[in-house]
């Protein structure tokens, strides 16, 4: 089993994520949206396995500045994946894709139950 972490290095919740895994011994990939970007074509396949109002943080200071500046919280799917690849950092951190399936966030139990009971 293969995993691909999505995120940002310095984001306190993909860290906990990343120290998780290398103590649970599970090999994988870090995509970091900063120095890599992000596809629309893989927002949109994120947005298909989940609803896109999870994949969009509206918690991230990146969205709370956005508003601040006027901007509106998107009303459809193409509104957030224009946001979300303008700004990656309005995208949930981390996202973890195993599986063909995606994990959204840190969350031990579930780590747990979707890494390790099925590796």
């Amino acid at each position: 089993m293969r995993l691909t972490v999505y995120g940002i290095p310095n984001c306190d919740t993909v860290k906990k994520a990343l120290v998780w895994l290398k103590q649970n011994n599970l090999e994988f990939d870090f995509h970091d949206y900063k120095k890599e970007g992000i596809s629309k074509a893989k927002l949109k396949e994120w947005c298909s396995m989940v609803n896109w109002e999870n994949v969009f943080n509206m918690r991230s200071s990146t969205w709370r500045s956005l508003a601040k500046e006027g901007a509106s919280l998107p009303g459809s799917a193409t509104q957030a994946l224009a946001l979300m690849q303008a700004n990656n950092s309005v995208i949930k951190r981390p996202i973890i894709e195993v599986n063909g399936e995606i994990i959204l966030g840190f969350d031990e139990k579930e780590y747990f139950q979707k890494l390790i009971n099925h590796s």
